[in-house]
């Protein structure tokens, strides 16, 4: 324990993965990544930098002197020189073209697309995941009947794979759209204060060809094909705001899945993991309350409620660069990614364990199967002569009796009442025999068939995270 307050993101609900994306460790070793990236190539260019000041940059990436770097900004008030002055001790030779031509954001801004980046891809095989795990269980299930609901209230019967499917379609927008993002990538590359390039056009002579290909060999180094095209001081906000979307988007599917699975385990229809030593509350030890899925709705409120952040500072960049935005990206992109993390690490583990108690779910179904038969049952007694009309008619009136009952508390007689009704011309037996639940669940076991094979499939190409990764 610590006496000073820490984000329950980085001690309780994220991955050991995205802890260190976002840790200042990770941060400035990137920063020197860059800064020898653009050594290295403004030697290979011709500018006046040596093979031998790379070489000594390259080697001192590691150790970081965090206290030097703390000390000198308290002096000078500004991270990145202080951390070029702490690089610099390291590399004595070297020290007096670490940054040279650029401006703070080539550090910063290029480093949070590359941390970015990589994090979404993280969290696309996060994604595949659950995909993998829904898929898997919808194709289980595909078949088995049970009770469908519309406005919360019984409706036309369904399957448990189908419901599923559902929820499968969801994390499968969510993973179009977080591809889509990845796609959108640029590197914003060395482009000067005002991304006018000014400085390395004196730098280079008036050598325009020279500036291009030391963007386009940077970002090559660190996976990026394409630079923006044009920019200010900073890289567009407007990928922050498409970034903390798909975040968001994720935290939209995994609260409906959450949420509609906690109705289902009131009803003890379809219920999450849950531990033999398990203890769900401190006064009621009966009691199996559906912690994990809760906790996905509550972190996933926060999820959503923080894709604010980047619309409102994408709105408001003055000109060619204003700096309010940089607290408020310190916080709500590193924490989206932390979030979003913990979201679907706890939906890995709801999916992979989800248990229907099948009798339960048969005897919903049966419930209220009388009431979904009626309309076979009108068409039946129409073949032998009766109006329809008539027959929708004393339905209505029969229901209404036998939801009555049910009300009080009493079984349901709907049945009965109908062969009991001159107008059906059914036997009791005759009836029963249209009460088959899988006579009312449509095409929904091939169209599950066909959709989580799919799903299953786009999974696995994406790839598996490892056991490490997935566990809680």
């Amino acid at each position: 324990m610590t006496d000073q307050y820490e984000s329950p993101l980085a001690s309780r609900y994220a991955s050991k993965f995205m802890l260190r994306q976002f840790s200042a460790e990770k941060r400035i070793e990137t920063w020197r990544q860059l800064w020898v990236a653009l050594a290295r190539a403004e030697h290979e260019l011709g500018l006046p930098v040596t093979q031998e000041q790379v070489d000594e940059l390259a080697a001192h990436i590691h150790p970081i002197d965090f206290a030097a770097a703390a000390e000198k900004e308290k002096e000078i008030r500004h991270d990145v020189m202080a951390h070029i002055y702490a690089y610099g001790r390291n590399c004595p030779k070297a020290k007096g073209i670490i940054h040279l031509g650029a401006t703070s954001c080539y550090v910063t801004d290029n480093a949070d697309l590359i941390l970015y980046r990589d994090a979404l891809n993280y969290l696309r095989g996060q994604l595949a995941t659950v995909i993998e795990n829904l898929a898997r269980f919808a194709l289980a299930y595909r078949s088995m009947p049970a009770l469908g609901y519309t406005h919360y209230q019984p409706a036309q019967l369904v399957t448990v794979g189908k419901r599923a499917s559902l929820w499968l379609q969801d994390f499968m927008l969510d993973l179009e759209e977080l591809e889509d993002v990845l796609g959108a990538f640029r590197f914003l590359g060395c482009r000067g204060t005002t991304g006018t390039e000014a400085s390395f056009l004196d730098l280079f002579e008036g050598d325009t060809g020279k500036i291009d290909e030391m963007n386009r060999r940077i970002a090559a180094e660190f996976g990026f094909e394409r630079c923006y095209d044009v920019c200010g001081q900073t890289y567009p906000r407007k990928l922050d705001s498409r970034i903390l979307n798909v975040l968001s988007s994720i935290g939209q599917s995994a609260y409906r899945f959450a949420e509609d699975l906690r109705l289902l385990q009131h009803d003890r229809q379809v219920e999450e993991p849950f531990e033999d030593k398990q203890v769900g509350s401190s006064a009621m030890p009966y009691k199996r309350n559906p912690m994990r899925s809760e906790r996905i709705c509550s972190l996933s409120r926060y999820l959503m409620a923080n894709a604010l952040n980047a619309p409102m500072t994408a709105s408001t960049q003055w000109m060619e660069r204003t700096l309010d935005d940089s607290a408020n990206r310190r916080i709500s992109l590193p924490e989206g990614f932390l979030c979003c993390d913990a979201v679907l690490r706890l939906t890995q583990n709801v999916t992979r364990g989800l248990h229907v108690n099948e009798k339960i779910v048969e005897k919903f179904v049966m419930e209220y199967l009388p009431f979904i038969a009626t309309e076979n049952l009108m068409m039946e007694a129409v073949k032998r002569g009766g109006d329809r009309q008539q027959l929708h008619e004393s339905i209505r009136t029969h229901s209404m009796a036998a939801t009555a009952r049910m009300k009080a508390g009493q079984s349901c007689d709907l049945l009965e009442r109908l062969a009991g009704d001159p107008a059906f011309g059914l036997s009791l037996e005759e009836i029963r025999q249209v009460l088959d639940p899988k006579l009312y669940i449509g095409r929904c076991e091939e169209q599950v068939e066909r959709y989580a094979t799919a799903c299953l499939e786009r999974a696995r190409q994406v790839g598996p995270l490892t056991s490490e990764d997935i566990n809680l």
